[in-house]
């Protein structure tokens, strides 16, 4: 197939995602831009919803309507068993509005004090909404992804951002701060996310080829 045939929008503003989902979809045959690539006054929309895919979803059909282009969002999160699955949707705002990664973390391990390592299971959460500006709008594409893991009594590495220096990977004793970038997208939960999505993207891409070719072989025929 040949290669940058769409472009695709990422509905984020975090530098740290930007960056990962990038890096994941670099062999996908789009071109990804960011939404303030296009839209550089752009105000994200309040992420009110009470799971991943309504977030998700609220965030890729604000930036398709803005850009009039292909749209990807996600909204991530972790979510902690013995907390009732807190943060969860709120992940980025466990300690305040506008928290830091390092007053989250913070609140998260003195939340976890009294729990014992055992009880600190947790797994990471990401649903990825597609959205197309040209077709319907309420029927966006969800992909989703998880990485099963503790929570960790304190930070360790240097890498990544967010949860990820608690985040303890099964099987592997490592946070996701410990991981180099190509390990950390082929386990995480986005990079599982982004791999459940990639035959939607190609089919996505296949079908406005399709189109184009439609489209010429008429004015051929005129």
């Amino acid at each position: 197939m040949p290669s940058k045939l769409m472009t695709l929008v990422l509905a984020t503003h975090n530098p740290g995602k930007l960056a990962e989902l990038r890096a994941m979809l670099r062999d996908l045959p789009v071109d990804v831009v960011s939404v303030t690539d296009v839209v550089p006054a752009f105000a994200p929309p309040v992420e009110d919803g009470e799971t991943f895919e309504a977030n998700a979803y609220k965030k890729a059909r604000a930036v398709a309507e803005a850009t009039q282009m292909v749209t990807l969002a996600d909204d991530s999160g972790l979510v902690v068993d013995a907390l009732g699955g807190r943060p969860g949707v709120r992940s980025a705002r466990f300690a305040r509005e506008g928290a830091t990664d390092a007053e989250n973390n913070a609140a998260l391990l003195e939340a976890l004090t009294e729990v014992d390592e055992a009880q600190r299971t947790a797994r990471f959460r990401c649903v990825i909404a597609l959205v197309d500006p040209y077709a319907d709008l309420d029927k966006p594409i969800f992909a989703e992804g998880r990485c099963e893991g503790v929570i960790a009594s304190g930070p360790r590495g240097e890498s990544g951002f967010g949860y990820d220096p608690l985040f303890v990977v099964t099987g592997l004793d490592r946070t996701y701060a410990e991981l180099d970038h190509d390990e950390k997208n082929k386990l995480s939960h986005r990079g599982k996310a982004v791999a459940a999505l990639f035959p939607h993207v190609e089919a996505l891409v296949k079908a406005r080829i399709d189109e184009a070719q439609r489209a010429l072989s008429g004015r051929a025929e005129v």
